[in-house]
């Protein structure tokens, strides 16, 4: 069986009560005026709680943390927690026994901070403060990935609050910031093949990102419900023992090669549910040697098109494409021929793919391949997907979608992307 390859991602340390961040850069940062940041941040959460809590609590009043907030460095390390070493980490944490949040202030906070901005660093505060909601509700008795997932929906659902401009620490946040916030999540995530069952797991960022979204666009309620029952979790260990030993790589032709002809082996049993027509062969070819395409359809200009009009895909198998493998991962590559080929199906149907919505449209057809992948059976001899395949797609929507390209946000093109490989090709069109 083939899988594809990951890459490797940045395992979240944990102490105490949670771990939501990833090891700094090398070298020690000098600390930096982020505490401000921080304090407003913590101040306005604790406004949203104090109007949401007795919304999902039955009506109990909210109660602020009894410990406060305690920023440390290396010369200051936090407080002891539960027992537990209260040696330095680049973390940020809520500690349940001393009812209290601490962070990082010498390393992580601000180097989150420089390099994703502020607003990364209230959902960083407001995760922390939905572990002080979940003990709050009595709702801890249960699998580590569900409580992290349940803390990144609490977070989502602050910064709607946020987004309606009620926030007092954050002004409306552009459709830049909301994908940089975005892209910050997604360094918080686990090691691919980090099994959803595992202590201390976080999940990967497609799932984090999922669960943040939910709170953004359902609210509070939806994430007070979550439950090992219900919640949706793609992560899975690898299947053997030299998967893991490989990290399920494959060389960068066979790559190419596999994802083309798997993409173009889809369409032809797919589109003709959507369509009422037989999907005809398109041609592949290489970007630099490609006929002149007066109207293509750029999923990455130059690079990476569409050519509606002599309908074929051109693909940059020089510069491009080992760009994508080598600084995401091949799925990156899997996640341009999504799109590309999405691009073909929605045009064939003889829908826009320039409009929002149909930018949103092809993103989701693209997911509808990625969901076939994904649940195919370990017998299956076509290629399925690997862990840390689906951060390598959100890398790439990041890559090729921010906002600011005069389309949809990157924010707006992973949920539409996410809808397609959690649902399948019917929510699409």
């Amino acid at each position: 069986m083939r899988a594809l390859r990951v890459v490797a991602g940045i395992m979240a340390l944990s102490l105490a009560g949670c771990g939501l961040v990833p090891a700094p850069s090398e070298g020690p940062t000098p600390p930096k005026k982020s505490s401000g940041v921080v304090t407003k941040s913590l101040d306005d959460v604790e406004r949203y709680w104090r109007e949401q809590y007795p919304k999902i609590s039955g009506g109990q009043k909210f109660q602020p943390v009894t410990g406060g907030f305690h920023p440390y460095t290396e010369s200051s390390p936090p407080l002891e927690c539960g027992g537990q070493s209260a040696d330095y980490q680049p973390n940020a944490f809520y500690c349940p026994d001393g009812d209290y949040i601490a962070w990082d202030a010498q390393n992580l906070i601000p180097q989150l901070q420089e390099q994703f901005g502020p607003l990364l660093v209230g959902v960083v505060m407001a995760h922390e403060y939905g572990h002080a909601i979940q003990a709050r509700l009595g709702n801890t008795d249960q699998q580590t990935v569900v409580l992290e997932q349940q803390a990144d929906c609490f977070a989502g659902a602050w910064l709607a609050d946020v987004q309606a401009g009620r926030s007092t620490a954050f002004e409306k946040p552009t459709a830049e910031q909301l994908d940089d916030t975005v892209a910050g999540i997604l360094m918080l995530r686990d090691q691919p093949g980090t099994p959803a069952v595992a202590e201390g797991a976080h999940g990967n960022a497609f799932d984090r990102i999922r669960a943040f979204q939910d709170g953004v666009q359902q609210g509070p309620r939806k994430c007070a419900g979550y439950e090992a029952g219900n919640l949706q979790v793609t992560e899975v260990p690898f299947s053997t023992r030299q998967e893991a030993a490989s990290g399920g790589d494959l060389p960068y032709a066979d790559a190419v090669n596999l994802l083309a002809q798997d993409a173009q082996a889809y369409w032809t049993r797919t589109f003709p549910d959507i369509a009422d027509q037989q999907w005809q062969p398109i041609r592949v070819v290489d970007a630099g040697q490609a006929p002149d395409c007066g109207d293509q359809d750029a999923a990455v200009e130059d690079q990476a098109y569409y050519c509606p009009g002599q309908d074929f895909i051109a693909f940059d198998t020089e510069r491009l494409g080992p760009q994508l493998y080598d600084r995401i991962g091949d799925y990156a590559v899997g996640m341009v021929f999504g799109d590309l080929f999405a691009r073909a199906a929605q045009d064939r149907r003889g829908e826009s793919t320039t409009s929002t919505a149909g930018q949103l449209t092809v993103d989701c057809l693209a997911g509808s391949w990625t969901n076939d992948q994904l649940t195919r059976d370990q017998e299956d001899q076509r290629i399925r997907l690997s862990p840390g395949d689906l951060d390598e797609a959100v890398a790439a929507l990041l890559a090729f979608g921010k906002a600011g390209t005069g389309g949809p946000s990157a924010f707006d093109r992973i949920f539409a992307y996410r809808k397609g490989v959690l649902e399948g090709t019917g929510v699409c069109v």
